[in-house]
């Protein structure tokens, strides 16, 4: 998750020279070439259900990304992570249909009431927009992501899936980029970017998967807004108010709640890949 929010500390950096457009072109054409060169895909024998699956996959990609950077544009790293993470648990929550769930969401909506200071008005509001139409964006990746793995084999549909959202993106990336994208130095940053936020992340995800219960993992993952607001605090200089702290802190108790609930009831945890 450090690792995760360094990249996204330095995607914001590049702003100011591709945009987040831009940047999320970059970092989909990166990704997409690392994974093609790792999974070695193979196009043969798949259904007609296969593909449309990747498709949209791909398509959930692109706008989970699309829309997150658009968000960190406008507002502070720690911020956009926690109200993103509503997306994955409202997603939990619904899965539930239990009653007792809903008193986390209620916890989580206190939390992102306290983000905004009780008013909202020191957030930007299409920042906000954008980080809304993250979280469902990757609560739309999640269902996608499961489908996408019942057909395909190991990392051969993420692969296809990553390709086809570079190029989905490379129209308003390379218009919003324009002559930035031949400065060989920002295009390293870029595959830094890609590395950092994609590469690097997945492949400690499968490790720990190897050696944690998914529960477990869950609970990590939920505590990501906290890494989050670090990396922006100490590389972005983003600081937050202790009452945007406190609803950080009421997002994230939310977050483990619903795990633990879900885990003592005996349902699989969903989980959210850090390409996310």
């Amino acid at each position: 998750m450090l690792v995760q929010e360094v990249g996204a500390s330095l995607a914001v950096t590049l702003f100011p020279r591709v945009g987040p457009a831009g940047m999320t072109m970059l970092r989909l054409v990166f990704s997409a070439v690392i994974l093609l060169v790792v999974a070695r895909p193979s196009l043969r024998g798949h259904s007609r259900r296969a593909w449309l699956a990747v498709v949209r996959f791909a398509f959930a990609l692109v706008c989970m990304n699309s829309l997150f950077y658009f968000a960190l544009q406008r507002l502070p790293l720690g911020v956009a992570v926690t109200i993103e993470v509503l997306g994955p648990l409202v997603l939990s929550i619904v899965a539930a249909r239990r009653a007792s769930a809903w008193l986390w969401a209620v916890l989580a909506l206190a939390g992102v009431a306290a983000l905004g200071g009780g008013g909202w008005n020191r957030l930007d509001p299409l920042g906000v927009v954008f980080i809304l139409g993250a979280a469902a964006a990757w609560a739309w990746y999640i269902l996608s992501s499961a489908r996408v793995g019942r057909e395909f084999p190991q990392l051969d549909g993420l692969a296809f899936a990553m390709a086809l959202g570079a190029v989905l993106s490379l129209p308003l990336g390379i218009w919003q980029a324009g002559p930035a994208l031949l400065q060989p130095v920002l295009l390293a940053q870029a595959l830094g970017v890609a590395v950092l936020s994609s590469t690097i992340p997945y492949t400690f995800e499968l490790i720990a998967l190897r050696r944690v219960p998914a529960a477990v993992f869950a609970i990590f993952m939920a505590i990501s807004p906290a890494t989050a607001s670090l990396a922006g605090f100490v590389l972005l200089h983003q600081s937050l108010t202790w009452l945007e702290i406190a609803g950080m802190v009421l997002v994230i108790a939310a977050s483990i709640g619903a795990v633990r609930s879900e885990a003592r009831a005996g349902r699989p945890v969903v989980e959210a890949e850090p390409l996310a």
